[in-house]
Formats: C-alpha cells, sequence, structure tokens
C-alpha cells in the first residue's frame, strides 16, 4: 500500500474466544489485566490480579467491585477511577501509582484504563493494566549521564531543580535527558521525583513520632495540604489513613528508588 492512501476497511474479528487477552495475560506476574462491565464489575481477569488480592480464584474477584475488594481506602480510589472512565470515556494513561500487596509490600506501577465501546457505540466496560516498575536499565546508553543527574538530585534535594540544569549536568539536551530518563525508569523526569519523594514519605509514617506536617517538610513539601493531595493522588490514601493501615515499623519491601527529597522539577518559563 502506498504512503498516504487510506488503509482497507477490515470486518470485526469474529472469534470463538473473545476474552483471549485473559490467556495472554496470565503468565505475566509484573502486569494486572481486568476487564469490568458498565457498573465497575470484574468481568476478566488475570491471575496476577487474584494474587495481588490476596485470593486464590478467579472466581473471588468475578462480579465484584474494587471497593469491594482492596482496602477501604484503596478500593474507593480505584472505584472513583473506573467511573470517571465509565462516565466520560476519557482514558487513564501512565498513571503512577504505589500499591501495597499482601504482606506489606510497597510496589510502583504505570497504570492504564481505557473505555470499551459496544456495537451500538455506547460505553459498555473498561480495560486496564497495571504495569510494575522495574529496576532502572543500566544497559541504556545514557545511564552514566542520567545517573550523574540523580546524584545531583540526591545531593541537592531542598533546592528547587530545574530540568534543564539536570539536563545540562548528564551533558545532554533537555529532550535527550527527558527520553533517556523514560527508557531507564520507566518514567518521566517528574514521575521519578514524586516516586521518589512518597516512597520516602511512607517509610516516615510509618514512625509515630512523626506528624504528617514534619514529614510533608522533611520531603521538600512546604504545604502540608499540597503534599496530601498528592500523596493521595499517588498511594490511593491520605497519609494519615496510610500510617493507620500499616504496621510500624518499615516493610520489608519498599520500592527500589533513588532517596530523593525536597525541590520539585520546574521548567524555566517559556
Amino acid at each position: 500500500m502506498e504512503i498516504g492512501t487510506t488503509p482497507p476497511a477490515f470486518p470485526a474479528l469474529d472469534l470463538a474466544d473473545p476474552w483471549f487477552a485473559e490467556a495472554l495475560f496470565d503468565p505475566m506476574p509484573d502486569v494486572v489485566f481486568f476487564v469490568k462491565d458498565r457498573a465497575a464489575r470484574y468481568a476478566v481477569v488475570n491471575r496476577t490480579l487474584v494474587a495481588r488480592c490476596g485470593l486464590r480464584t478467579k472466581a473471588e474477584l468475578l462480579g465484584k467491585t474494587a471497593a469491594e475488594v482492596f482496602p477501604a481506602g484503596l478500593g474507593a480510589v480505584y472505584l472513583a477511577q473506573d467511573r470517571e472512565v465509565l462516565a466520560t470515556g476519557k482514558p487513564i494513561r501512565d498513571r503512577l501509582e504505589l500499591h501495597v500487596y499482601p504482606g506489606g509490600l510497597r510496589g510502583w506501577c504505570l497504570t492504564h484504563k481505557f473505555p470499551l465501546l459496544g456495537r451500538d457505540g455506547s460505553i459498555a466496560g473498561l480495560a486496564g493494566v497495571s504495569k510494575d516498575l522495574q529496576r532502572p536499565d543500566e544497559a541504556q546508553e545514557d545511564y552514566r549521564r542520567v545517573a550523574r543527574a540523580v546524584e545531583q538530585i540526591q545531593q541537592r534535594f531542598a533546592e528547587p531543580l530545574r530540568i534543564e540544569a539536570l539536563a545540562q549536568e548528564a551533558g545532554l539536551s533537555t529532550g535527550r535527558f527527558e527520553r533517556a530518563v523514560w527508557r531507564i525508569f520507566q518514567l518521566t523526569p517528574s514521575q521519578l521525583l514524586t516516586r521518589a519523594r512518597i516512597d520516602a514519605a511512607a517509610t516516615l509514617l510509618l514512625d509515630p513520632r512523626q506528624s504528617v506536617a514534619a514529614v510533608a517538610q522533611a520531603c521538600g513539601y512546604s504545604d502540608q495540604s499540597a503534599f496530601t493531595r498528592q500523596f493521595k493522588a499517588v498511594a490511593g490514601v491520605t497519609p494519615t489513613a496510610w500510617r493507620q493501615s500499616m504496621p510500624s515499623g518499615r516493610p520489608g519491601g519498599g520500592a527500589d528508588v533513588p532517596s530523593l527529597k525536597g525541590g520539585g522539577f520546574e521548567r524555566s518559563p517559556g
């Protein structure tokens, strides 16, 4: 087919098993996959989601909403996400989230949710995946350069940092720096910082002697309300609810990320 021509219209696939994706995602231990109906109830799930919920069979999930499966705070947040997608038809892409797995282990993922349309064009449900974030890819070409910039962030956490300055520290253009950070960490520079700050905060909150305000300040937030909003957006619950839901003492599975604290990334005007 010549470039610029319109591709032919393909007939709808008449599949014997329309839920083939379930079998496709079942062997993937680092990916949660699900399909939900118009009422946000699980219709299809993979084995990883079953395990993450501490359950034994898929049947225990089917027909239930996230609010019926996950702890109260988290379940309510996930259900609200589902209802937003179902009501607006707008997908959720690359949402950074902190999850807590059975045993109190923490893990980070990027979540995507998309509406599913029925034959009449109306929203019939949604499908989603949550992909675990892995260790930085040290085999990437620009790893050493980016690592130098990350080290600067660790040493100068109290300062507001500009992406342009970090890129210069790495000896890269701003665009190349951002692309390199994405390839190495699977995150944007801003997401990388958010992940590190919230992970540090999640650990500090386990100490009952630390007030939420003190934790916010220690992690670079001068405004406690801003800290609370960002923590809830990422972790699904408020800092106080997180503290109440976790056992005292550092959990054994804190996320393996740079320990970044302090000011956020800033862009130069224009």
